[in-house]
């Protein structure tokens, strides 16, 4: 996409964030907003629909009450770059990897449009910018939502700018994890551990052992150690032997994997056949 530079004075090319929020504001009524850092002032935006397009997405983590949150980044080109930036948990975000997961040609521009939902939900319509119809996609709550960014990530062209955010490679590492954004390998490691009941402070601990504070802060096989420790931790009291556990793992999740099969898909897997198996031995 080719701009004509225009000389002169101009604003610094600094990104328009968007904050998206159900919200009120001295009786304007809106669902997303841009912040004034200097001023500390929430400035409604009326127009519900951002064209352009898509650019990068970013998992930011933001402190918030002493807790760090991990935030989705819409990265947009337009007639600016604007950041469009939720709560990776948000209904707005999961509604938007659902129907992004399904666009097969990004050098096309998108709508991304705010939805009101009922009390104070936002969620996300997509649409095809130069046929105004809707990218539909099924509600999936338990989707792969990493596996989705990655994917996304490997069909977005990077510029040399964006190297830091986004590596330019295609190929998925021994996991099956395209690379991507870092902290990506935060969201990877909470919904395995959520998947496995695997105890939080026990990720803590061996994060605290490795010397760092987040998983994006390992390399790629200190967390696929980590997901073989919190899955084989999960069958410990379902094998007979830790060298049996560690036979099924390899041969079940890890290969699975490389054959393609998502990292998640792999280890329900994994999990369903040793509780039939179990089931089978006590029946």
């Amino acid at each position: 996409m080719v701009t004509e530079i225009k000389l002169g004075l101009c604003n610094p090319p600094e990104p328009i964030y968007l904050y998206v929020k159900n919200g009120e504001l001295s009786g304007e009524y809106y669902l997303w907003y841009h912040y004034n850092m200097n001023n500390e002032k929430t400035i409604p935006v009326q127009q519900r629909g951002l064209t352009g397009y898509l650019q990068n997405l970013r998992l930011t983590s933001k402190e918030f009450r002493g807790k760090d949150n991990l935030k989705l980044d819409i990265v947009i080109a337009a007639d600016e770059i604007y950041v469009v930036r939720t709560g990776v948990e948000t209904n707005f975000a999961k509604t938007f990897l659902l129907a992004v997961s399904q666009v097969k040609d990004f050098s096309k521009p998108l709508i991304i449009a705010a939805t009101p939902g009922e009390e104070n939900v936002v969620f996300c319509r997509l649409y095809d910018a130069a046929t105004k119809t809707r990218i539909r996609s099924e509600w999936n709550r338990d989707a792969d939502w990493a596996g989705i960014i990655s994917n996304i990530q490997s069909k977005l062209v990077a510029t040399p700018e964006e190297v830091p955010f986004q590596q330019q490679h295609n190929q998925p590492n021994q996991s099956g994890v395209f690379p991507g954004l870092e902290t990506n390998q935060d969201l990877r490691v909470k919904q395995i551990r959520t998947l496995l009941n695997y105890p939080v402070e026990l990720v803590v601990e061996w994060l605290q052992f490795q010397e760092v504070e987040r998983p994006n802060q390992l390399k790629p096989n200190q967390i696929d150690e980590l997901v073989k420790t919190m899955c084989l931790y999960w069958g410990q009291d379902k094998f007979e032997n830790s060298d049996f556990a560690t036979n099924s793992y390899q041969k079940s999740v890890v290969e699975a994997i490389t054959n393609g099969i998502s990292e998640i898909e792999a280890i329900k897997a994994w999990m369903e056949n040793i509780s039939e198996i179990e089931i089978l031995e006590t029946a």
